[in-house]
């Protein structure tokens, strides 16, 4: 489990590519994409500075819709979000929570696990594609 229940991973591209490269992964895996909030965009609207940080938020009924039968407090953290953001280096890094953290927030018992390890295994394997080359 990632300290704070946060997985954080340096990317090779910059926050436009690597946005990009996540957006088409989630929609090669047939996940939802909800909605897209570009944080830095917001801040330049009312006159204020932000390094890029921009908010991807996606998911599949599939996945999600067994752990709120469980227990519905996890829709406070459900769809899944994926945050791209620059440091003040210039480094671009994409950050999401662990769904074993958000499992263990809400008290989902074993009957979540398979749920769970699926779910952390494609976020795993999205960030991998939006992060490094092929």
């Amino acid at each position: 489990m990632a300290a704070g229940g946060l997985i954080t991973q340096r990317s090779n591209f910059g926050p436009k590519e690597t946005m990009n490269r996540l957006e088409a992964e989630v929609l090669v895996r047939g996940m939802t994409v909800f909605a897209h909030v570009d944080h830095a965009a917001g801040a330049a609207a009312v006159g204020l500075l932000l390094r890029p940080t921009d908010l991807l938020i996606f998911g599949a009924a599939r996945g999600g819709t067994p752990l709120m039968q469980s227990v519905q407090t996890i829709g406070i953290d459900l769809p899944l979000k994926a945050l791209v953001w620059q440091d003040e280096a210039g480094a671009t890094f994409l950050s999401y929570n662990d769904p074993a953290f958000l499992a263990h927030r809400h008290g989902l018992g074993e009957e979540a696990k398979s749920v769970v390890e699926a779910m952390s295994g494609a976020l795993k394997v999205i960030a991998a594609k939006a992060t490094t080359p092929p």
